[in-house]
């Protein structure tokens, strides 16, 4: 088991957790002080209070709250944040509202989610040629609707 090691800013008062025994990702909390509102398609960074530290080799993935995206439109601007392991600043969520409606962040509310992945950097090799497979080049759609 990796060590994600945490440091609490003055304005954390929620600490990151696993809310099942079998979750992937453990919440995020908006760390403000009073309500963010966001108007239709606006986009904010909410702060977590939180900086931290993962091993050699791991990074942090934020993700959408499922809930929140159904229910009310709010979703991250860049769908996944990769939180790469030499950071050290403030981990905050930039936050779209992609609904019709104006949506109200309150104080301490789950915002995201963080999941802990392992990490690995490619050695490049730049090649004239790459093996066939059976679908090419096929992109969008290329398989078929169903």
């Amino acid at each position: 088991m990796t060590v994600l090691k945490i440091k609490r800013l003055e304005h954390n008062e929620v600490l990151p957790e696993y809310k099942t025994e079998g979750a992937a990702g453990m919440d995020l909390c908006a760390a403000i002080k009073e309500p963010v509102e966001l108007k239709p398609l606006e986009r904010t960074l909410i702060p977590t209070g939180l900086k931290i530290e993962l091993e050699h080799g791991y990074e942090a993935q934020i993700r959408p709250r499922s809930g929140l995206s159904i229910k009310h439109g709010i979703t991250l601007i860049n769908c996944v944040g990769t939180i790469d392991e030499d950071y050290r600043g403030e981990v905050c969520v930039p936050v779209v509202n992609l609904s019709n409606e104006t949506y109200s962040i309150q104080p301490q509310e789950r915002i995201a989610q963080m999941v802990i992945a392992r990490a690995e950097q490619a050695k490049i090799e730049v090649v004239t040629e790459l093996s066939d497979t059976e679908r090419g080049e096929g992109g969008f759609g290329s398989t078929g609707k169903q």
